[in-house]
């Protein structure tokens, strides 16, 4: 039975980007016989400008009757002037509560041919492989109460509520452990709980939900150390399982370990691995319609799609042998170019990929 892929292309380089995924997916459709069918929405910004909602009921329908969502990226400072409630993230965050995608994996994968391009020593990163599981629907980012409010002395003050419940954290704890069985079986739990009144709550949790995966070590990790140990000795890490805001941050420096946050994707599951697939970087409004965006992040997203929602391993590793070929044959885009590389643009990428997937045995 064909599966249902929603396209949301979104803003800035978003659509750019997409479009090299949508190649890479009627390839495999042509070449392999994948059985999807692709439909396409509004979301972010461009949804703002199309109808003055950045997430329409007509896309939050279509999400609900899809298999799978492909996201390029939203937000710009053209609509940051906008009331927070219309801004572009809204979007975004209103499709991960609506779909309860409580579950974003982001891998952060040093690809050999991109030792170089990491801001640290070769030595430090070759070999990096970390998967964070970054709890998506729950914490600062949703808590209430929130908002901007008035003192008696005249001045503003705004506030947000940090709020984890058990259940929670449990449920993101066992994606943790679930992917570490397939891994290292190592998991770092990343916290707050020395200061924190609710992640000590979560480190009580990540610990009974130890119990019951007496084959898989787990640690504790204060935030702020955890962001120095990635820059000292990030191999040191298998799985981390963290906070929404404390995923979203270190994730993001992670991706610069491996030489460029263009080259990451992630997936974003429910309780039944429908996902939404997207790459972590942001839309890149300094870059749109240049033609230089890398879209690999984006096109490793749907090989997540393809492992993760569409059970079709074989096709994702197919993919993934594909982008590892088109690096061996040396195409950069200009943020992983390196001297004695060829430069190329979006397009020409996508088109490279595209091409090898044929030839990747």
């Amino acid at each position: 039975m064909s599966k249902k892929i929603l396209v949301l292309p979104g803003d800035g380089i978003g659509p750019e980007i997409v479009a090299q995924a949508i190649k890479v997916l009627q390839a495999l459709q042509r070449n392999f016989g994948l059985d999807v069918e692709l439909e396409h929405g509004l979301v972010g910004g461009s949804a703002y400008d199309a109808v003055g909602n950045p997430l329409p009921q007509e896309t939050l329908v279509l999400a609900h009757e899809s298999d799978a969502i492909l996201l390029g990226a939203v937000g710009g400072p053209k609509w940051e002037p906008l009331d927070i409630a219309l801004r572009p993230e809204k979007g975004l965050l209103g499709l991960r509560s609506e779909l309860e995608l409580f579950a974003n994996l982001r891998p952060a994968l040093l690809y050999p041919q991109l030792a170089g391009a990491s801001t640290l020593r070769p030595e430090v990163v070759s070999g990096l492989d970390i998967m964070i599981v970054r709890e998506l629907t729950g914490g600062i980012y949703f808590g209430r109460p929130r908002g901007v409010r008035k003192l008696e002395t005249g001045e503003r003050e705004g506030f947000n509520t940090l709020v984890y419940r058990e259940s929670e954290v449990e449920r993101i704890g066992r994606v943790a452990f679930e992917i570490a069985r397939k891994r290292d079986r190592r998991v770092c739990s990343v916290d707050k709980a020395n200061v924190l009144e609710c992640t000590e709550l979560w480190r009580e949790v990540m610990q009974r939900v130890a119990g019951e995966y007496p084959d898989v070590e787990l640690n504790h990790m204060y935030v702020d150390n955890a962001a120095m140990q990635l820059v000292k000795w990030p191999k040191q890490f298998d799985v981390m399982v963290t906070t929404n805001m404390f995923g979203d941050i270190l994730s993001d420096a992670a991706a610069m370990l491996t030489g460029s946050i263009g080259m990451l994707p992630s997936a974003s599951l429910d309780q039944d691995r429908k996902g939404m697939y997207e790459p972590i970087h942001g839309s890149a409004p300094d870059i749109a319609g240049k033609g230089v965006a890398n879209p690999l992040a984006t096109i490793l997203s749907v090989a997540m799609m393809l492992r993760y929602s569409l059970e079709e391993p074989e096709m994702a590793e197919r993919l993934e042998r594909a982008v590892h070929q088109v690096l061996n044959d040396g195409l950069r885009t200009p943020d992983i170019l390196s001297e004695g590389m060829r430069e190329v643009g979006t397009e020409q990428m996508g088109d490279a990929v595209t091409a090898a997937i044929g030839e990747a045995a």
